[in-house]
């Protein structure tokens, strides 16, 4: 199998990522309006403290270990 190249790898993998993206942002604007609507947070927030930490995880750059094991790692805790 040949190595993509940094623009190949844009390439191929952009639309996949947005969209898993978009379903990200959906479900927390889905989350908000319910607290919104019920006026109150879920009991157990553990789930969505996760994923706010995955996403920091997601938007640092020159870490020494890769970024799916990070995330492995965070989840596995849950």
């Amino acid at each position: 199998m040949k190595m993509l190249n940094p623009q190949q790898v844009i390439e191929t993998y952009f639309l996949e990522n947005r969209h898993m993206l978009l379903e990200l942002a959906a479900f927390l604007d889905r989350y908000e309006v319910a607290v919104a609507r019920q006026g109150e947070h879920a009991a157990d927030e553990k789930k969505l403290a996760v994923i706010c930490q995955a996403i920091e995880v997601l938007s640092r750059t020159g870490s020494d270990t890769p970024r799916v094991e990070q995330l492995l790692e965070l989840f596995a805790a849950v």
